[in-house]
C-alpha cells in the first residue's frame, strides 16, 4: 500500500513538472509584448479569475505587488455588482481561465474592453471567446491534469501559477528591482518577528535605564538624558518606585513657560503616572500602547511599581530602522545601545 501511494505521488509530480516544462516550448513574442504593455501602462495590473483560477490569480497579484508591480485582484462575480469601479482605462487586466469558457469572465471582458483597459488572457484554449476578446493571449494549456478523472484543476493551475511567476520575474528584471527594493515591500519579515518577542527582550535594564530621584534638579535630569541618549528619564523614589517621566516634550513645554528651568525640581515638569507595561507582554502590545497614547517610551514595573526596565519605540521597530508611510527604512549612523541580555 505504501509503495502505491508513493508511486501515485511521483506520478502527480511528474505530470505537473511536464506541464510546466511544456510551457517553455510555447513561450513566444506575445510574452515580451505583455511585459512591455505592463511596463508602459500608467495604471495597475488587475488579475481576475473564478474558482481555482481565482486563487491562482490572487497569488500572481500578490507576487507582482511584492516585486514592484502594483496589482489588485478583481473577483469577476463581484465586479458586475460594483467592484468594476476599481478598473480604469490605464489598467492592464489579466484574465485567468484554463478553459477560456468561464461565464463570469466572458461576461466581464467586453465591458472592460469598452472602458479602454488592455486585456491579457492566461488560457489553455486559444480559440475561445476569452482569447478573442483579449489584446494578448498567453498559452498556459496542459496536455492532461494530474487528477485521474481529469476534472480537478491540478497541472493546469500549477502551469498557470508558474507562468505568473515568470511574468513577475521578467517585470522585476526589467525594472531593475533589487534586494533593497524587496526589503522595502517586506518590512513584516524581521519586524514581524521582532514584535512577536516579549518586552523583556527589547527593554533597557539596570544601569542602562535613565533615572533620577524625585527632588533632583532638572539640570541633573538633562545630564542623565544626555548620558543615556534615549530622550527621557524616569523619576523614582529611593525604593525605585516609578513616580513620573521627563521627556524631551516635557522640557520643551516647560521652556515655553519659563526662560530657564535648570534649577527646577523634576517633579515640577515631569509627566506623572507614565504608561507602563508588563515585561511578559509582547513587543506588539507595547507598540499598540505607544500608538494609542502617541508616546515613544513605556516603563516596565513589577507588582510593587518598582522600575524593571524601559522600552523605546525605536527598539520595537529596530534601532537601525524608522518608519516612513508605514515602511521600515534603514538609517545610517544610528547608535546601538545595550539591551536586556537574550
Amino acid at each position: 500500500m505504501r509503495h502505491t501511494v508513493i508511486d501515485q505521488v511521483k506520478q502527480v509530480l511528474k505530470i505537473e513538472a511536464e506541464a510546466i516544462l511544456s510551457l517553455m516550448e510555447r513561450v513566444g513574442p506575445e510574452f515580451d509584448r505583455a511585459v512591455q504593455m505592463i511596463l508602459k501602462a500608467k495604471g495597475r495590473v488587475i488579475l481576475t479569475g473564478m474558482g481555482k483560477s481565482g486563487l491562482v490569480a490572487r497569488k500572481i497579484s500578490a507576487t507582482l505587488n511584492s516585486t514592484g508591480t502594483p496589482s489588485l485582484f478583481l473577483h469577476p462575480a463581484e465586479a458586475v455588482h460594483g467592484d468594476l469601479g476599481m478598473v480604469t482605462s490605464n489598467d492592464i487586466v489579466i484574465a485567468v481561465s484554463h478553459s477560456g469558457k468561464t461565464g463570469e469572465i466572458n461576461h466581464l471582458l467586453p465591458i472592460i474592453k469598452s472602458m479602454g483597459a488592455k486585456i491579457i488572457a492566461f488560457t489553455g484554449c486559444m480559440d475561445s471567446f476569452m482569447a478573442e476578446e483579449s489584446d494578448l493571449v498567453i498559452d498556459v494549456g496542459v496536455e492532461r491534469e494530474a487528477c485521474p478523472m481529469g476534472l480537478a484543476p491540478t497541472a493546469s493551475t500549477t502551469a498557470t501559477l508558474a507562468m505568473g511567476d515568470a511574468l513577475a520575474v521578467a517585470l522585476l528584471n526589467a525594472k531593475r528591482f533589487d534586494s533593497k527594493d524587496f526589503k522595502r515591500f517586506h518590512p513584516g519579515g524581521s519586524l514581524g518577528e521582532r514584535l512577536a518577542t516579549s518586552v523583556r527582550e527589547v527593554m533597557f535594564t539596570d544601569d542602562n535605564i535613565p533615572m533620577v530621584l524625585v527632588g533632583s534638579k532638572v539640570a541633573q535630569a538633562l545630564k542623565e538624558m544626555d548620558a543615556k541618549g534615549i530622550g527621557a528619564t524616569l523619576v523614582v523614589d529611593r525604593d525605585r518606585r516609578l513616580l513620573g517621566i521627563v521627556t524631551d516634550g516635557d522640557l520643551r513645554r516647560a521652556l515655553l513657560k519659563q526662560k530657564t528651568i535648570h534649577s527646577f525640581k523634576v517633579e515640577q515638569i515631569m509627566t506623572p503616572s507614565p504608561k507602563t507595561i508588563d515585561e511578559n507582554q509582547t513587543a506588539a502590545e507595547a507598540l499598540g500602547l505607544m500608538e494609542l497614547y502617541e508616546i515613544t517610551h513605556l516603563c516596565i514595573v513589577d507588582a510593587h511599581h518598582r522600575v524593571k526596565g524601559l522600552v523605546h519605540l525605536h527598539d520595537l521597530l529596530g534601532r537601525e530602522e524608522f518608519r516612513i508611510n508605514g515602511i521600515a527604512k534603514l538609517t545610517e549612523g544610528s547608535p546601538r545601545r545595550p539591551r536586556h541580555p537574550a
